[in-house]
């Protein structure tokens, strides 16, 4: 998938010195002017890293640093200092307020092409990561990893069928909620319960004898007498 590189403030041409490497590279880049620009792109567009040239002179320093810190609380993509000075007060001021990494105008465009590549890949890593923590459920000791598709409880593993993996997964994403056989049978087979109780019956019966320490005295997967299961 081609990346989009967003230029904040182009005064440096960093734009038109890196456009060979950028298109060696698959990426593509969006030049901002001004602020608000810079911020219509950030809300309309995907961007996946920015390079950002901010005064941190006498002239703009608390501007430039403020600004760094303000586009760092409204979004956590990679942000690269692209600046001309080349003091070190002002590339720690820029790192502490949020720019992930810092180099001056006149770098070498290969460095800045390694930086840049660098950066890409620890934010897709994160992106990757984050993702796989929104797959993971737990419950006390219970514990669906559905990016694997497994299922542990206190750290040893359990085997699950396919239809019995569906089922705890289902109760677990709705943990508290109660099911009744026929909602049950029908988000899982995703079709009209007919005779949907003793399918279900049996299969929860056997998840709890497959999680449970105690299937008579259920820690996790409970029957609300009357009205369906739930877990927790």
């Amino acid at each position: 998938m081609e990346k989009n590189i967003l230029v904040y403030n182009n005064k440096t041409g960093i734009a038109e010195k890196m456009a060979p490497l950028f298109a060696g590279e698959g990426l593509s880049v969006l030049v901002a002017a001004d602020i608000e620009h810079l911020y219509t792109i950030l809300s309309s567009a995907q961007i996946h890293l920015m390079l950002v040239d901010v005064e941190l002179n006498d002239k703009g320093w608390d501007r430039g640093i403020e600004m760094i810190a303000n586009l760092r609380k409204k979004s956590s993509i990679p942000l690269i200092v692209v600046s001309a000075q080349s003091a070190e007060t002002a590339k720690i001021m820029a790192l502490e307020a949020g720019a992930d990494d810092y180099v001056t105008s006149d770098c070498n465009p290969l460095e800045l092409m390694a930086r840049i590549k660098s950066q890409l890949r620890r934010y897709t890593q994160l992106v990757n990561m984050c993702a796989n923590i929104d797959r993971i459920y737990r419950v006390d000791d219970l514990v669906i990893d559905d990016t694997q598709r497994k299922v542990t409880v206190e750290g040893k593993n359990v085997r699950l069928t396919p239809i019995e993996y569906k089922i705890l997964r289902f109760l677990v994403q709705q943990r508290g909620k109660v099911f009744s056989n026929s909602q049950i049978y029908e988000n899982i087979w995703h079709m009209q319960a007919i005779g949907a109780d003793n399918t279900i019956a049996v299969h929860i019966r056997h998840i709890r004898e497959k999680i449970e320490k105690n299937p008579k005295e259920p820690r996790y997967l409970k029957v609300v007498w009357g009205n369906g299961y739930k877990v927790g």
